[in-house]
């Protein structure tokens, strides 16, 4: 997450309990995520500093901006949004899947290793964090 956009802080808040992913592909977390997961968040070049479990995934596929202004439109103002113009939305998205968050909070902050799973990769899969947890 960019920490400019001050994400962190609106999960912790419980002002923000909806993570969304909009892809062009169906890729992870898409399929991969169910109720009872664990949630991990870091801004970009940090470490991780909050944990959230997952109570709900909803997935849709976009066909349409009124597909994106119907989502934008129920679930927005819980995703707290940077920008909510469907136009732009319309180019970058064909999928959205939607991750409903319980029992946000901060943690120890810890750092990861995400060799092999690309540096710029937003989401990343795994059984156990402390697969990747830098010792």
């Amino acid at each position: 997450m960019k920490k400019s956009w001050g994400l962190i802080p609106k999960i912790i808040s419980r002002q923000k309990t909806i993570e969304s992913r909009w892809y062009q592909t169906r890729r992870a977390p898409w399929n991969k995520i169910k109720i009872g997961d664990a949630v991990f968040f870091k801004n970009s070049g940090e470490e991780i500093t909050a944990k959230a479990s997952v109570c709900k995934v909803v997935q849709f596929e976009i066909h349409t901006i009124t597909d994106i202004v119907k989502i934008i439109k129920k679930y927005g103002e819980r995703i707290c949004l940077i920008n909510d113009n469907p136009r732009t939305w319309k180019r970058l998205a064909k999928y959205c899947i939607l991750i409903f968050l319980k029992n946000p909070k901060k943690i120890k902050p810890f750092a990861i290793d995400k060799k092999g799973f690309g540096m710029s990769n937003a989401w990343i899969t795994l059984p156990n964090i402390k697969n990747i947890q830098k010792r």
